[in-house]
């Protein structure tokens, strides 16, 4: 499974600290950031089918940010019409 994260991380050094404590807290996530991209992504990956958003949200909210879940887009059937 995986859930993907708006935040508004904006530093390599705040982003290399909040992934050591998800992995602490989380250790079957595997957490990466990606600040090149206009919304500063926390992309969290699990090997189970479940990612506790509201506990990763709490956590990056106690340590001073905000992360919203990035809802999932739909891509429209190829030739169909809406």
């Amino acid at each position: 499974m995986v859930e993907v994260f708006k935040t508004n991380v904006q530093t390599r050094h705040h982003a290399r600290l909040l992934l050591q404590q998800i992995h602490r807290t989380f250790a079957q996530y595997r957490a990466n950031f990606d600040l090149d991209d206009c919304d500063n992504i926390l992309r969290i990956e699990s090997a189970t089918d479940f990612i506790s958003a509201a506990e990763l949200i709490m956590l990056l909210r106690t340590a001073g940010f905000q992360a919203e879940v990035l809802p999932d887009e739909l891509v429209p059937a190829a030739g169909g019409s809406a």
